[in-house]
């Protein structure tokens, strides 16, 4: 039974230390007796001592675990280790799947994108967005509202590091940030742990290495003049 969930989304959606953990317990073998039922994956997980876990098919972050974080309703590396195993099925994982995409970087690499290059790009950037939403549910729900706040945000970082340095992809994170500041200022997002806000710092961190690079992406700048936004 293949999950409805992919090791991105996992990787995405999981706190950069829960997630290396859970790598590092799945890459040592403690993924063990693996059944599959209807609706999910039950595995013992062997850590202090033997765990034994569960995790949805259609959802890698509900489930349960013996463990103490399991029992207080918390995803914990145990549940994420059988999700990568209901992912992997025991094959080796990559470099780049275990590379963490919580920081973000610049390439250094100088270039611009080709058309359908640049086309892709804009629609991931629209489709990361989209995890960044208004919050206007209950309290019970505002840990899993902070947790689309990151994997928006993971998502985001994993483009932005990618992009080659040219004016081109300055005006292009630089309409991300602009998308991103009317979220926070007029579109509703609760970004009281700031999240959004850290990435936003980020990134404009990345775009002055941009000018360092190459002086023409200065010229991008210039859409900023005159407007207000939080991040200055």
């Amino acid at each position: 039974m293949l999950p409805a969930y992919d090791l991105e989304k996992i990787k995405f959606a999981t706190d950069e230390p829960t997630f290396e953990k859970a790598v590092n317990a799945y890459e040592s073998r403690k993924v063990t007796q693996w059944t599959e039922e209807l609706n999910g994956f039950f595995a013992t997980v062997l850590g202090t001592k033997p765990y034994r876990v569960y995790v949805d098919s259609h959802r890698y972050d509900r489930g349960s675990c013996e463990c103490y974080l399991g029992q207080n309703d918390t995803l914990c590396k145990h549940m994420v280790a059988v999700a990568i195993y209901a992912v992997m099925g025991g094959r080796k994982l990559s470099d780049e799947d275990k590379r963490p995409v919580s920081q973000v970087t610049c390439s250094g690499r100088l270039g611009a994108l080709s058309k359908e290059e640049l086309s892709t790009t804009k629609k991931s950037i629209t489709g990361a967005m989209k995890y960044i939403k208004p919050y206007n549910g209950p309290s019970r729900i505002w840990f899993s509202y902070q947790n689309s706040l990151s994997e928006g945000c993971n998502r985001l970082s994993k483009i932005v590091s990618e992009l080659p340095v040219s004016e081109q992809t300055t005006k292009l994170l630089i309409d991300m940030l602009l998308r991103l500041d009317d979220k926070l200022c007029r579109g509703g997002v609760d970004d009281s742990d700031g999240t959004v806000g850290g990435f936003i710092e980020e990134t404009v961190r990345v775009l002055k290495e941009y000018t360092k690079l190459d002086s023409s992406c200065a010229k991008a700048f210039n859409e900023l003049k005159g407007k207000e936004t939080c991040f200055d």
